[in-house]
């Protein structure tokens, strides 16, 4: 299941990058958000397992449940989107919608929310609802890793790393992270295992014994599939603007994931105890590409790679606004004194030279 979002949120966060939608443009991770990304979610997490400790856990999740009850249904419906267009027939009647919501008046009137969206949208909404509900009232794990699954993608395709040391700055940083939290404290299993939200994936060891009734679960968190993803997704970028056709870099980081979570897996059935994934996954994902940029000699270009950097044909960027000043009146009366005027070649004077 980890594998799913990697692999297809690589492929969206390339179209993700040419889109001309504002509401599906990515947002960038700059070296400075990646150095106080372990920061941030370490005082997230300590401040949960807090919250878990004073207050009740019934109450705590019952909020989170409807927050990302919400937020479930409109990754879902974003996920499925594209594939639910294959099955509407030619001849239906799709409308487009625009939500416009803004502030201020005039000049000084600006958007807030400007989403555009048609009737295919709003049929992928209302099925992501009943994933939602289902999910709402049961809390089923089928509920719980579909919602997770589209969290997954959409964290892939919608955060873009900006170049490699910025992935490296990111990955070393959370390795760090989930290594002193899963060793040296009970936080982050606490956590993970009192949070009834979709932010990780489970997985039914007993399925054989109890069906789809089974409880007792294997997990893996949402960061361990989105923070290599993203990765991976950057070394994909990375392959096309090469230009050599071949996705080696994106293939090989891939199957370094596939091997890194392998790699968890073994080592904590062996030893029965929970394993931070990124102490396997991160030397693997980062380890790997860099090997075979080494024999390729392409490290300089892997590491000078920008991804923010690249400007396509159709987003023209504008660097200065012309300053414009008169009343309409006199303006139109230069422009026409200027086109009345023959063209004759402006003499310098010595002090201006």
């Amino acid at each position: 299941m980890a594998l799913l979002p990697i692999f297809f949120g690589a492929l969206r966060s390339v179209s993700c990058a040419k889109s001309k939608n504002s509401s599906e443009m990515p947002e960038t991770i700059t070296s400075r958000d990646a150095a106080r990304f372990p920061i941030v979610a370490s005082c997230t997490l300590l401040g949960l397992y807090l919250f878990f400790k004073i207050f009740s856990q019934e109450y705590i999740n019952l909020l989170l449940s409807m927050y990302f009850f919400v937020l479930g249904i409109l990754a879902l419906s974003h996920t499925i989107s594209p594939m639910m267009n294959r099955f509407f027939p030619a001849n239906f009647p799709n409308k487009q919608y625009q939500l416009l919501f803004t502030q201020g008046s005039g000049e000084s009137k600006e958007e807030i929310v400007n989403y555009e969206f048609d009737t295919k949208d709003l049929v992928c909404l209302a099925l992501s609802s009943v994933v939602g509900v289902w999910y709402l009232l049961r809390k089923h794990w089928i509920a719980n890793n579909l919602f997770g699954l589209a969290f997954s993608l959409n964290g892939v395709e919608l955060l873009h790393l900006n170049n490699v040391s910025t992935g490296c700055i990111l990955l070393g940083g959370l390795f760090i992270y989930d290594v002193f939290w899963v060793f040296g404290t009970n936080v982050m299993v606490t956590v993970a295992k009192s949070f009834e939200a979709p932010i990780k994936l489970v997985f039914p060891q007993d399925l054989l014994e109890k069906g789809l009734e089974a409880d007792n679960f294997a997990m893996l968190g949402l960061g361990d599939i989105v923070i290599p993803g993203i990765f991976i997704a950057l070394l994909l970028r990375f392959d096309i603007s090469l230009k050599k056709n071949t996705h080696t870099y994106f293939y090989t980081s891939f199957v370094a994931y596939i091997f890194g979570l392998g790699l968890t897996i073994f080592i904590m059935h062996i030893f029965k105890h929970a394993q931070p994934a990124l102490l396997y996954l991160v030397p693997a994902c980062i380890g790997f590409p860099l090997l075979v940029a080494l024999a390729k000699g392409e490290v300089t270009e892997m590491f000078s790679y920008e991804s923010s950097a690249e400007i396509l044909p159709h987003t023209p960027r504008l660097t200065h606004f012309p300053t414009v000043s008169g009343s309409p009146a006199s303006l139109a009366d230069s422009m026409q004194q200027k086109l009345s005027c023959p063209r004759r070649r402006r003499q310098q004077s010595p002090s201006a030279m």
